[in-house]
């Protein structure tokens, strides 16, 4: 199996999951993912380029899709987004809604 097809796999539960959040009305705050993801997406360049290039990690030439940024593949960054989309609309389906002032009273 390629890192591209496992990536589709993992890709499309997380989309599953975040328009489940957004049918829910739930739907993430996309602005501040937005702006986690240029940070996130920075560092995991930083630190993918350094553990490939010391030789830690390594990949099958064969079971990439040889476009790179620096020497980290550029399927590795698919992690970093699926997360990024994960973990907020998950947030927002799993968080109990607010209680309002009529069932307080």
């Amino acid at each position: 199996m390629t890192y591209t097809l496992l990536n589709i796999v993992f890709v499309a539960i997380v989309a599953f999951v975040a328009i489940a959040a957004m049918v829910a009305r739930r739907a993430p705050r996309w602005r501040a993912v937005g702006l986690a993801a240029v940070l996130l997406l920075a560092l995991t360049a930083i630190f993918d380029n350094v553990i490939i290039g010391t030789g830690l990690v390594a990949y099958d030439d064969e079971l990439i899709s040889g476009v790179r940024i620096g020497v980290a593949p550029i399927e590795d960054f698919a992690y970093t987004v699926a997360a990024l989309v994960l973990l907020p609309s998950l947030w927002h389906l799993l968080q109990r809604p607010a209680p309002t002032e009529s069932s307080t009273s």
